[in-house]
């Protein structure tokens, strides 16, 4: 009879579960919460600092679009869903609530069951994603800028982090991504992209498939794919290829305090995510998604809200020859400002509109979320009253911080 401790493949096995579970829990897992909130304390990201849990919350009245969040919330089907099974809170999921949501979304897009994992958000899968397909010998390429989160998990697996220039019309430059390493784990598309709000073609995320390095997977973060008219990735899953989609539930479906999300894949990537192990979905959250897949007319709808508002405050933007950066096609947008970035962030905030933060390569950007037409109304104002003032800079202690901390990525 053959034994663990006379089994190479057993003891390898176990010792990957405990690297894995180790560099699960080495660097917190980041959410577009955390990382707003850092840029408004200047502070690095810990994954402790939300919304209502520091003393750096913002007070009552003042607009909040900078973290890129649907002010409209959850739906009445969503919230009527959660209040259904609340009262069974007091157990675990014993009626199949999650399996029951990864049913519906897998009938919905043409896939099967085995190709939906569901989390509590799509942060989770976004960060054991890059921890299961990049080492220190296969890299983590990005488009730059774009969303950080990866970046992180990345330093966790301690791999190599490549940063790609975004295309002139702000799209991934899928060809020099695929061409900056051929020891490529992950190449991460966010499309739309998060801060720019520009789309990548599918044909490019075809094509980057298609050439990619072998042994890496193409990363397709589609969080805010239902704010825009682009086509989806789904049905390269279905046709099996090296990708996992990320999908959640925090923009159109309004449920970022919630908590849920997807990964998509074929069944033996997803396999790779989970030594790193999830806690199980809560019953609520797990109750709302599915209400909100079902209500008819509800994605359309909502593209529409948040599309008029986007579209007007925009027209705004260049009437007044202020600089937006690309097409956005989501809910969030990029001015150049022409100035430190950071220092227009403070004056806003002054002014009580927190609007998001700056990226390194653009460090005179900001990126601002959609709100509501009268939370954009405030913005307007804010913004114009900021621009024509003479720039303040920043106290340097709280603007080097920041800095110093981003360019370790």
């Amino acid at each position: 009879m053959t034994t663990q401790a006379s089994n190479p493949s057993a003891l390898g096995r176990r010792s990957f579960l405990r690297g894995a579970a180790f560099a699960a829990a080495a660097v917190p897992i980041l959410t577009e919460a955390h990382l707003a909130q850092a840029a408004q304390t200047g502070a690095a990201p810990s994954g402790l600092a939300l919304h209502g849990q520091s003393p750096n919350a913002p007070p009552p009245g003042m607009v909040l679009i900078n973290a890129n969040e649907n002010p409209l919330g959850p739906s009445k089907a969503a919230c009527e869903a959660i209040a259904r099974v609340a009262p069974l809170g007091g157990r675990y999921d014993q009626y199949g609530e999650t399996e029951m949501l990864a049913s519906t979304f897998a009938a919905q897009n043409g896939l099967k069951m085995e190709n939906v994992a569901v989390y509590a958000g799509s942060s989770e899968p976004l960060h054991y994603s890059v921890l299961a397909f990049t080492s220190p010998t296969r890299s983590f390429v990005t488009a730059d800028p774009s969303y950080e989160a990866g970046m992180y998990a990345a330093k966790t697996s301690q791999a190599r982090i490549v940063k790609v220039p975004l295309t002139a019309d702000c799209a991934h430059d899928v060809k020099a991504m695929v061409a900056a390493d051929p020891q490529a784990g992950v190449i991460y598309i966010c499309n739309p992209n998060n801060p720019t709000g520009t789309l990548t073609t599918k044909q490019d995320i075809v094509w980057a498939l298609e050439n990619k390095p072998a042994g890496a997977i193409v990363l397709v973060d589609e969080a805010y794919i239902h704010l825009t008219d682009a086509q989806d990735t789904l049905d390269l899953v279905a046709a099996g290829k090296d990708l996992i989609v990320l999908r959640t539930f925090s923009k159109i479906y309004g449920m970022a305090g919630i908590r849920c999300g997807f990964a998509v894949g074929r069944p033996d990537l997803l396999a790779k995510l989970t030594p790193f192990g999830q806690n199980a979905m809560p019953i609520t959250g797990s109750a709302a998604a599915r209400a909100s897949l079902e209500e008819p007319g509800l994605v359309p709808l909502r593209r529409k809200i948040i599309g008029d508002t986007r579209r007007d405050t925009l027209a705004w933007l260049k009437a007044n020859n202020y600089k937006v950066i690309g097409d956005p096609q989501t809910n969030c947008f990029m001015i150049d400002t022409g100035r430190d970035g950071k220092s227009v962030i403070a004056a806003m905030k002054a002014r009580n509109v927190l609007i998001g933060r700056t990226w390194p390569i653009w460090p005179n950007a900001v990126r601002v979320s959609v709100g509501t037409p009268e939370e954009m109304a405030s913005f307007k104002t804010a913004f114009k009253a900021v621009m024509d003032a003479k720039p303040v800079a920043l106290e340097a202690s709280r603007q080097h911080a920041e800095l110093d901390y981003f360019a370790t990525l």
